[in-house]
């Protein structure tokens, strides 16, 4: 697929106004704080997901301004489609080529994009959380279904631990946890499930990716850590028993914590460059080829889900690598939609092919 028009009114800083984007390479340059990032974000929010920033959706709207609209017309699934979001007021508004539909989800499957930003280069030697958010934004831009019960799994997980605060005052309360245990273990071992087989997707790819890198010279391996002792090749009915054997074990500690110590939202992958722990014992180049040859494979495997390549977002990366390292990014995106940020027009000048674009306070050129 491949993004044909981008249309902006009252987003962020940029003016209003719409850019017409080439099929391949398309580097958007210019001072920072001038709203480059803001283009790619604008990208990215129709996966169906979350700003990858981390902002909440009242930040999208301009200052003094009370909406906000994107619109994106796209080649995708043999055809020319076009979707749109309005932000207004604390609501949202998703339509998919006319049609008014109830989330952005509803373009899951339809439009697919993977960022590469400064963040994602240090997801090696962040905490868990960092690692869930990678692994999890993968598996709901697979499966709409995915994002459902990830959804639900959060919202049951908040409930029991509303519940486990109250039961610090009142004990008696402890018997009502078998409401919120079913669901929980429930939804949780097929989240578990999907990360396990996700994991055992991106694998192979991204060992190749990072052997390439390295001059064949690592080998790069990932270990999901599991609370309830999941494991690959496990079943969702056998992941669903370890988990609520395991819950069950742990009702005193989550008691006294207040909070659930086990299930998908305490998990972490591992990231291992011959056989030692890359957050430990790698480079910070080391590191990087790691987290590159992850997200390379998250578009290799996108690509073979819906059968058409994702758009790449490269938010002011280029800066952040080596020349080698750039050199195989490039190298390894050249058949796909790419849209890059970085600083000055030199840097821009280095990639000789594609369509430039300038901006300076919201304003493109």
């Amino acid at each position: 697929m491949y993004v044909t028009g981008l249309q902006f009114k009252n987003f962020r800083n940029l003016n209003d106004g719409c850019i017409i984007p080439g099929k391949n390479i398309n580097v958007i340059y210019g001072n920072n704080a001038q709203g480059k990032t803001n283009i790619l974000e604008s990208l990215w929010l129709f996966c169906g997901g979350h700003s990858f920033r981390g902002s909440k959706e009242n930040d999208f709207i301009k200052f003094g301004e009370n909406f906000s609209r994107l619109k994106v017309i796209f080649f995708s699934q043999d055809r020319e489609q076009e979707a749109e979001i309005l932000y207004n007021s604390g609501k949202k508004e998703v339509s998919i080529n006319g049609v008014k539909k109830h989330s952005s989800t509803a373009l899951i499957g339809k439009y697919t994009a993977v960022i590469f930003s400064p963040e994602d280069l240090t997801l090696v030697k962040r905490g868990p959380s960092s690692r869930r958010r990678f692994i999890d934004s993968a598996i709901c831009r697979e499966k709409i279904q995915n994002a459902v019960i990830l959804s639900k799994y959060n919202q049951t997980l908040n409930q029991r631990n509303a519940l486990l605060k109250d039961i610090y005052k009142h004990p008696e309360l402890k018997t009502m946890l078998e409401i919120w245990d079913e669901n929980l273990c429930s939804l949780g071992s097929k989240i578990i499930f999907q990360r396990l087989v996700y994991i055992d997707k991106i694998i192979e790819y991204a060992k190749n990716y990072h052997a390439g890198i390295s001059d064949y010279k690592e080998n790069l391996e990932i270990k999901y850590i599991s609370t309830c002792s999941a494991k690959k090749g496990d079943s969702v009915e056998e992941i669903y028993d370890k988990f609520k054997k395991t819950l069950k074990k742990s009702v005193d500690d989550d008691c006294r914590a207040g909070f659930t110590n086990i299930g998908p939202q305490r998990d972490d992958f591992d990231i291992i460059i011959n056989n030692k722990k890359a957050k430990i014992f790698a480079s910070q180049g080391q590191q990087r080829s790691a987290v590159l040859s992850l997200k390379l494979a998250e578009a290799k495997v996108l690509s073979e889900m819906t059968g058409e390549n994702p758009v790449i977002l490269l938010d002011d990366v280029l800066s952040e690598l080596d020349k080698k390292r750039q050199s195989f990014l490039l190298n390894k995106i050249a058949d796909y939609q790419v849209f890059i940020t970085c600083c000055d027009f030199e840097e821009a000048g280095l990639l000789e092919e594609g369509k430039k674009f300038f901006i300076e306070e919201g304003r493109i050129n």
